[in-house]
């Protein structure tokens, strides 16, 4: 994990209430993505007690701790508090006991209260501190959006991947990040991208500099994050070089310990090579759907053989 999240950022990202704390507890800090519900620790077993964790509340944990005696409910909360949990939070707009909030504000920890259901609320928070907390890698290349497909531009330095994306933009396409992108790990299957935050919203044209895509575009032109689901490698075209022509070569390169996968587009005078990407990007879909023309292809070639091998 390279980053923490304040208890702050929770409550402003998740439209948390605040049941209990001051602006010192708030600013506590979460360290680990995994999320508590501390049903066996309310009948007093705290052996494994995950103490840095997030402790959520649910139907059963407040329905428990309410057959309790109020002298146990309010041991049992302060043994709850440690130096470093986070926060207690309710879901289901659930009422907080007296005791957890009187154990909570001895330890000056924030009791938070949401609407949403136990196993949705524990879903939105996991997904919030996995992005958060995950290791960020950077890698060189522009980020957009196109047609819902997140594609990575990448090739020599000057071979135009600016310029190429700003094209796209123009064509109503979304640019996530230029030049740099810090990508992350979300599970074993996906990745994604976003701007650091000094080239959010900006790309770089030489002979021009620094442009803003969206004071100039609008707020539909930028988007804040994206799967990385395809790379586009932009490579100077060589008379002497054998390219691939039916679509057959697929290749992967693999970016923080996730596979994706690649084409390579020749580039070369009179080549428009925004419009080659919004195709490749269609291709792709189309072939996630189950459409390959490269395979109807060669399925109608295999017949057309067969068809003259049988007529000698």
């Amino acid at each position: 994990m390279s980053e923490t999240v304040k208890v702050k950022e929770l409550v402003d990202n998740l439209s948390l209430e605040v049941v209990t704390g001051n602006a010192a507890s708030l600013e506590r800090i979460v360290t680990n993505s995994d999320i508590s519900r501390p049903g066996l620790e309310l009948t007093g077993y705290f052996s494994y007690y995950s103490h840095d964790r997030l402790q959520l509340f649910g139907n059963k944990e407040i329905t428990f701790a309410e057959r309790m005696i109020p002298e146990e409910r309010l041991m049992v909360m302060r043994r709850l508090c440690t130096d470093d949990t986070p926060a207690f939070i309710i879901s289901r707009d659930l009422t907080a006991s007296k005791e957890m909030i009187q154990a909570a504000d001895e330890h000056n920890i924030p009791v938070l209260k949401s609407k949403i259901g136990t196993s949705r609320l524990l879903g939105e928070i996991a997904s919030f501190l996995s992005g958060r907390l995950a290791a960020r890698t950077s890698v060189h290349g522009v980020l957009v959006d196109v047609y819902g497909l997140g594609v990575l531009i990448q090739g020599d330095s000057g071979i135009g991947k600016s310029e190429t994306a700003l094209e796209l933009v123009k064509r109503g396409h979304r640019l996530i990040a230029d030049d740099r992108v810090d990508v992350y790990q979300q599970d074993e299957l996906n990745l994604i991208g976003e701007p650091p935050g000094i080239l959010q919203h900006l790309i770089e044209i030489r002979g021009i500099g620094i442009i803003d895509v969206m004071d100039l575009f609008g707020a539909s032109a930028v988007r804040g994050e994206m799967p990385v689901q395809l790379v586009v490698y932009l490579e100077n075209w060589s008379k002497d070089k054998t390219y691939d022509r039916l679509g057959s070569d697929n290749t992967e390169v693999e970016i923080a310990d996730v596979k994706v996968p690649r084409i390579k587009i020749p580039v070369k005078t009179g080549r428009n090579v925004a419009i080659i990407i919004e195709v490749a990007a269609m291709n792709f879909r189309a072939k996630n759907m189950g459409y390959d023309a490269t395979k109807t292809f060669e399925d109608r070639l295999s017949r057309l053989i067969d068809e003259n091998s049988g007529e000698k």
